[in-house]
């Protein structure tokens, strides 16, 4: 029998439990310089004074968030994380998934952060933790863990919709059921709004792809042409139904339409549409760990 040593990337879970704990507090005091970004150019071409005014207060309110260290929102959301495990990692010290709940639960405790989430969707009971956080994991190659964790506020989550598509809709159905959902919306999301589209796969899949497709940085296109004209094209529709930020009218109802696309049944063509607000919160780190010796054995 050989014996064989090789080095193992491994994290402890307290590293794990800080990390998410200060994504939480960030995600909810300091929003993206891109959304930021964002506002300053909508601001720049918006027509309706009202609608400039709104963006003004919202570039304020960013800034205050911030300086201040405050939340830029009273609903500072459910948790909802995003997690690439490197195959190759070891965690060390417990269960990844209880790990993660404790990290969210110390981030909305010592950030002072609303604790919104019910143990119970119909007793309504307050958890008192705003755990537990809804968790996705994705087994990737490497041995890095990337954790991002998005705050989903409801005001715009409640304004999301899913159609499974009849195939022969086409695209333009689609299209339409898209803009249709953000019109039933009107200002009940608090816009100017992202929009993340997900289309293909099951049900389920469709609804996960548009929801981390709010993840993507504004600004930045589907990489494939023909899925950013798509983006664009329904930018410009979604904007000319005129709500405006806040609901109040203009030209700027939403900020980017960030779609994403997965191979489907012939049968079907699920389209999910899942709504950010102005605030659209998320913070990503990535934890590399330590090597630590292992030994392995083989005949």
């Amino acid at each position: 029998m050989n014996v064989k040593g090789y080095k193992l990337k491994q994290i402890g879970v307290e590293e794990i439990i800080v990390a998410v704990e200060e994504l939480c507090i960030s995600a909810n005091y300091d929003l993206g310089e891109d959304v930021i970004d964002s506002y300053k150019k909508a601001l720049s071409k918006e027509s309706s004074p009202l609608g400039r005014r709104v963006l003004e207060c919202l570039i304020e309110n960013a800034q205050i968030a911030r300086a201040e260290r405050v939340p830029l929102c009273q609903d500072t959301g459910m948790a909802v994380l995003f997690v690439e495990v490197g195959q190759d990692l070891h965690i060390v010290g417990g269960p990844l998934s209880q790990v993660l709940h404790e990290g969210v639960r110390r981030g909305y405790e010592n950030g002072y952060l609303r604790k919104s989430v019910v143990t119970d969707p119909f007793e309504r009971i307050n958890s008192g933790d705003n755990i537990p956080a809804v968790i996705h994991y994705e087994i990737v190659p490497g041995d890095k863990l990337r954790l991002t964790v998005v705050p989903k506020g409801f005001g715009s989550e409640n304004m999301g919709g899913i159609k499974m598509c009849k195939p022969s809709e086409g695209l333009e159905g689609a299209m339409q059921f898209v803009v249709d959902t953000v019109d039933r919306a009107g200002g009940n999301p608090c816009p100017p709004i992202i929009v993340g589209v997900g289309v293909g796969g099951t049900m389920e899949k469709a609804a996960l792809l548009a929801k981390k497709a709010l993840t993507r940085p504004l600004g930045q296109n589907n990489p494939e042409e023909r899925l950013a004209q798509i983006e664009r094209e329904l930018l410009a529709r979604i904007n000319s139904l005129g709500i405006g930020p806040q609901g109040f009218g203009g030209m700027t109802t939403a900020l980017a339409v960030n779609l994403e696309t997965f191979p489907t049944h012939i049968a079907g063509m699920p389209v999910a549409v899942n709504i950010n607000c102005h605030a659209t919160r998320h913070k990503t780190i990535i934890l590399e760990g330590g090597r630590a010796d292992v030994r392995q054995r083989s005949n």
